[in-house]
C-alpha cells in the first residue's frame, strides 16, 4: 500500500483508486456526483470499477495519462449501477468489455426519460453495444471478481468482490456510498430503506469474512476495519476554486475537507 492509501498490491492484483469519492451533496446547485473510480490490474488486463460523470472526464483522462495509459488500454469496465455519476463515461473505452447487472440495465431502460438519475440515451446505446456483458449475481466478471446483488439505491445495484487470497477488496458502489451509511445502515437515496439496510448488512458480512479486507465505497475513501470500526485509508482531498474578484488571477480556494 502506498503512503496515501490509494494503491494496494495484493497477490497478482494492483488496485489503484484513481479518483476517490466524496461523501457530500450540493445545497443549491444539484448533485455533486463526485464518485469513486478504481482501477484493477491483473496480468494483461486492466479494469475500471465505475467511470464517473462528464465533470470527471478530464480528470480521468489526466489520471490515466499519469499512469502511462490511454482509454484504449482499458480491457474491462465494471459498472456498479446505471446512475449518471458512475456510468456516463463508458463510451470512452471502446476496446473494453462493458459489464453491468442484467437486472440493473433492464430496470434503467424502463425509467421515465428526463425524470431520474439514469442517463437515458447512454443506457439505450449501451443495450446494443457489441462489447456489452450483462451479468447476474454470482457471476465472475473479471478474473477473481464476482458480482453480488445489493438492491436499495437502485433495484440492480452490484457489489464487486475481489478475492485476493488472504483478504478481499469489496467495491460497494452506491449500495453503501460512505462511512456514515455503513455505520448507521441508514441511506440517503433509496427506494426502500429496509431493502438498503439488508444490503448494507450483506456488505458487512462480505467485509468481515477475511481479516484486513478493504472496502471501497462509491462516494468515500477506502476503509479497513480497526478493532471492528471502519478506519479510512489515506486522506480526503476536496476543494473548490472560485472567481469572486475582479480579475481571472484572483481566486479563492474553499476547502471541502472535514474539520478536525
Amino acid at each position: 500500500m502506498n503512503k496515501d492509501g490509494r494503491v494496494f498490491r495484493i497477490g497478482d492484483y494492483e488496485i489503484d483508486i484513481i479518483v476517490h469519492g466524496f461523501p457530500g451533496k450540493s445545497v443549491c446547485h444539484g448533485a455533486l456526483g463526485f464518485s469513486t473510480i478504481a482501477m484493477i490490474g491483473k496480468d494483461d488486463r486492466i479494469a475500471l470499477v465505475d467511470v464517473g460523470s462528464f465533470g470527471q472526464r478530464p480528470l480521468l483522462l489526466e489520471q490515466l495519462q499519469i499512469r502511462g495509459l490511454k482509454p484504449t488500454d482499458i480491457t474491462d469496465v465494471l459498472l456498479t449501477h446505471s446512475h449518471w455519476d458512475h456510468s456516463v463515461n463508458w463510451p470512452m473505452f471502446k476496446n473494453a468489455n462493458i459489464i453491468i447487472g442484467k437486472e440493473e440495465l433492464d430496470w434503467s431502460l424502463q425509467e421515465p426519460w428526463g425524470e431520474t438519475m439514469v442517463p437515458e440515451l447512454y443506457m439505450k446505446e449501451l443495450k446494443s453495444w457489441p462489447k456489452l456483458q450483462t451479468v447476474n449475481k454470482g457471476d465472475e466478471v473479471f478474473p477473481g471478481i464476482t458480482a453480488h446483488l445489493a438492491p436499495g439505491h437502485t433495484p440492480g445495484c452490484l457489489v464487486y468482490v475481489l478475492d485476493a487470497g488472504d483478504r478481499d477488496i469489496i467495491f460497494s458502489g452506491d449500495a453503501c456510498k460512505n462511512r456514515a451509511e455503513l455505520v448507521s445502515k441508514d441511506t440517503d437515496m433509496t427506494y426502500d430503506p429496509e431493502v438498503s439496510r439488508k444490503s448494507i448488512e450483506s456488505i458487512w458480512k462480505l467485509w468481515t469474512e477475511k481479516p484486513d479486507s478493504i472496502l471501497v465505497p462509491g462516494h468515500d475513501l477506502p476503509m479497513i476495519l480497526d478493532n471492528g470500526k471502519p478506519r479510512y485509508l489515506g486522506k480526503s482531498e476536496a476543494a473548490i476554486k472560485c472567481w469572486f474578484g475582479d480579475g481571472m488571477d484572483e481566486t479563492t480556494l474553499i476547502s471541502l475537507k472535514a474539520s478536525t
